[in-house]
Parts: structure tokens; sequence; C-alpha cells
């Protein structure tokens, strides 16, 4: 019995000890600048949350948020370097829907996107938009769609790379409408923008906060916006379903992650940061103005749940769109 109690004894003290380090570790951290990777192009609505969030959160951590546009294959090149950093919360990763895109678009990844990865928060949903030039012949979705159909195969669409969001989109479209519009991958929003103004696509789908100005401008038509809803950046352009495109919903989003590995107190030190942030008035309008979209923060539960639901969605998608796999 003696020796029971001082086992326990030993256990308690132990278990405090690890809990008291685990505590002094998350009131020490950060004590250096913090890097945030995103995969998209700089200027595009991966690189404006990226800012946007990282004021956000320097103000919170006392210490400064560098953000890092790793641009490439829909985010993965990015996703791939937050995995491989050491997990000590000083490098970060913001996603966007195209993370969980991945995983079905990809015959294997370097990562799991769900599993090489604690974490943090979900930060906005929002929709994308899909556009033309103004002087393109077709002048509402509907009549874009009767182009197709009449001549399958002929027509082409831009996005901001294979696998992401927006290349899903167009393909989910081409799935529920029946046509066949070919996918022409860019390296980001800003030269898929310039290649549809140089008339190399007639048709991209893009994100409202880089089309908004264009659209505004006269220099680029919205057909429609991909959510079942409106969007409160581009209120006047009608959205799929209203173009008579049942079933037809598309809405991506953004989260912050980080190493598979952070201690949880890092997370958990993260996660309370992030939600401050979006409390804040200003923040959560400077992040809804730039995706015309909804500030809504998460566990990291919570946001692992969405990605693993996300994964099955699209892969979903990808089979009966039979999309091959890259």
């Amino acid at each position: 019995m003696r020796w029971m109690r001082r086992l326990a004894a030993a256990t308690f003290l132990l278990g405090g000890f690890l809990a008291a380090g685990t505590v002094a570790l998350a009131d020490n951290y950060p004590s250096r600048p913090i890097r945030l990777l995103h995969g998209f192009a700089a200027g595009g609505a991966a690189d404006t949350l990226s800012r946007i969030i990282a004021d956000g959160l320097a103000k919170r951590l006392g210490q400064p948020i560098i953000v890092e546009a790793k641009p490439g294959a829909g985010g993965n090149l990015a996703a791939d370097a937050v995995a491989k950093a050491a997990p000590d919360g000083y490098t970060l990763g913001l996603v966007t829907g195209a993370h969980a895109i991945s995983a079905a678009t990809y015959k294997s990844l370097a990562y799991q996107p769900a599993d090489s990865f604690e974490m943090i928060s979900t930060l906005v949903y929002y929709a994308l938009v899909i556009a033309v030039r103004s002087d393109y012949s077709a002048k509402s979705l509907g009549e874009l769609v009767a182009m197709a159909k009449e001549k399958p195969g002929s027509l082409s669409f831009g996005s901001v790379g294979f696998g992401s969001t927006h290349h899903l989109a167009g393909e989910l479209l081409n799935a529920t409408a029946g046509i066949e519009i070919v996918h022409v991958p860019y390296r980001g929003d800003s030269q898929s923008v310039t290649a549809l103004l140089g008339g190399e696509v007639p048709v991209i789908v893009g994100t409202p906060v880089l089309l908004a100005p264009q659209i505004q401008s006269g220099a680029i038509r919205g057909l429609a916006v991909t959510s079942p809803t409106r969007t409160a950046l581009l209120p006047d352009v009608p959205t799929v379903q209203e173009a008579g495109i049942k079933g037809y919903d598309v809405r991506t989003w953004a989260g912050l992650l980080a190493p598979k590995g952070t201690p949880p107190a890092i997370i958990a030190a993260l996660n309370a940061a992030t939600l401050d942030a979006l409390k804040d008035p200003d923040l959560r309008q400077r992040l809804e103005t730039a995706v015309g979209g909804e500030v809504r923060g998460s566990s990291p539960a919570e946001m692992k749940a969405l990605i693993e639901t996300e994964i099955t969605k699209w892969s979903g998608v990808v089979e009966r769109a039979k999309i091959p796999k890259i």
C-alpha cells in the first residue's frame, strides 16, 4: 500500500510538472516573428485575407506576422511547406477550400489535408463569380450555357489553378448544366483576369474581391455568383440558380492551420487570438468586404470536420464529372 501511495504521489507531481511546462510554453509564445504562408499569387483573395488576419493576430500576440505567398498546384506547395515545417508555432498556413479539393483531384499528396496539420480556426466563407469580358457575345449565364451546348468543347474557362475551388466550380457547372467548357489553369486570380481581358479565355471563375472593380468599371461582366444567394459585394450579379441551373452551390472558405505536432497550448493560444480578432468590428468588415463573404470562426475540431466533409463532397464531384486525377 505504501508503494502504491508513493507511485500515486509521483504520478500526481509529474502531471503537475507537465501541466506547468505546458502553461509556461503558452505564456512564452510567441517570442519571435511568425510566418504565415498561403498558396496563391500576391494580390488575390488568399493574400488579402492573410494580410488582414495577420494584422489582427500580430496585435494580439505581440509579434509581427510575416505573410509569404507560395503559389502553385492549387495551394499544395504552400500546404506541403507548412506540413514539413517545425511544429513550434512559428510557421502557420492560411488555406482555402482548395485544401480539401486537393484530396479529390490528386492521386497522391506529400501530406494528408486533414491529418498532417493541427487546425486553428476557420475565418470566412465566400462565393465565386463566373465572368466574361464586357464585350463578349454571351450577356447572361443562360446564353453562355446555350453557346457551350451548341459547340461542346469550343469554349474554355480560366481559374487560379488545377484543383482550386475555382476549377471545381467550373467543372461542377459543366456537370450540372450538361456542357463541356475546357479548363485552363493560371497562377492566381490576377493572371486569370489578365488572360480574360487579353482574350486568351472567354470565361473565368474568380473571386469577388478582384473582379468587383473590373465589373463596376464595365470592363468585365459578372454572369453569376456560385452561392445560393447573391453576394453583398456584387448585389446586381445573379446566382447560378437564378439562371435556371438548380442545385448548384459552391462556397469556398479560408482558415488557419499549423504543422502536425504543434503543442496543444500553442494551438489554443492561436485559436483564442484568432477568435478574439474576429470579434473586432473593423477586422470583420475588412474580411467580409475583401471577399464579399461571411466571417465565421471555429474550434480546431470543427475546422477538421469541415475539411473531412469537403473531401467527401468534392471527391463525389470529381467522380461524377470524370475529372482525371493528377
